[in-house]
C-alpha cells in the first residue's frame, strides 16, 4: 500500500503520541515488558497496512481494539503450544517431531484456531463434532434438539467459512 505524505504524518503522530500509552496497556494485560513492546509494534503493523484507517477519530480506543485483538490471538497461540507440548511430553520419545515440525505444527493450529473463531459458537461446536468426534448429523441434531436439516445448514455455512477462509476472493 502506497503511503501519502499526510497519511504517513498522521501515522508518525499517532505512533509518538500514543506509543508509550499503548506499551503500558499492554504490559498489564501481558505481565511482560518485552511482548508488549512486540504485540504494540505488531499494532502499529495493522494500522500502517489497513485500508480503513484514514480518519481516526478516537486513536486510544482504535488501538486499543485492534491491540486486545491481538493479545486474543497471542494467548490462544500459548494455549495451542501448551497443548501441543503436553500431547508431546506423552509420547515416546523417539516418535517426538523434530523442533521445525513441532514450529510448523503450532503455526497450522493457530491458523485452524483464527478460522473456527470466525465460526458461531453453536456452528464450530457442530462442526467439530462432525469433523473431529464423528458424530453423524443426526446425532448432532439429537444432542441440539434440532433437525438433521438443520445441522445440514450449519455444516454448509461451517464449509463455506472455511473455503473463504483459505481460499478469500481475489
Amino acid at each position: 500500500m502506497l503511503l501519502t505524505h499526510t497519511r504517513s504524518q498522521e501515522l508518525a503522530v499517532l505512533y509518538s503520541d500514543h506509543h508509550g500509552w499503548l506499551v503500558s496497556f499492554l504490559r498489564r494485560k501481558l505481565g511482560n515488558i518485552d511482548n508488549a513492546n512486540d504485540l504494540a509494534q505488531d499494532t502499529f503493523t495493522r494500522i500502517l497496512t489497513a485500508r480503513d484507517a484514514d480518519a481516526i477519530r478516537e486513536p486510544r480506543a482504535y488501538l486499543t481494539t485492534i491491540a486486545s485483538r491481538l493479545t486474543a490471538q497471542y494467548f490462544r497461540r500459548l494455549a495451542l503450544e501448551r497443548a501441543y507440548l503436553d500431547a508431546l511430553a506423552a509420547m515416546p520419545e523417539e516418535t517426538v517431531p523434530s523442533p521445525e515440525t513441532r514450529m510448523l505444527i503450532v503455526e497450522a493450529l493457530t491458523a485452524i484456531s483464527r478460522i473456527l473463531d470466525g465460526l458461531s459458537p453453536r456452528v464450530r461446536e457442530i462442526f467439530l463434532l462432525s469433523q473431529l468426534d464423528g458424530w453423524t448429523y443426526a446425532d448432532i441434531a439429537t444432542q441440539f434438539g434440532m433437525s438433521v436439516n438443520a445441522v445440514q445448514k450449519s455444516m454448509i455455512r461451517a464449509f463455506q467459512h472455511c473455503y473463504t477462509a483459505v481460499y478469500p476472493a481475489q
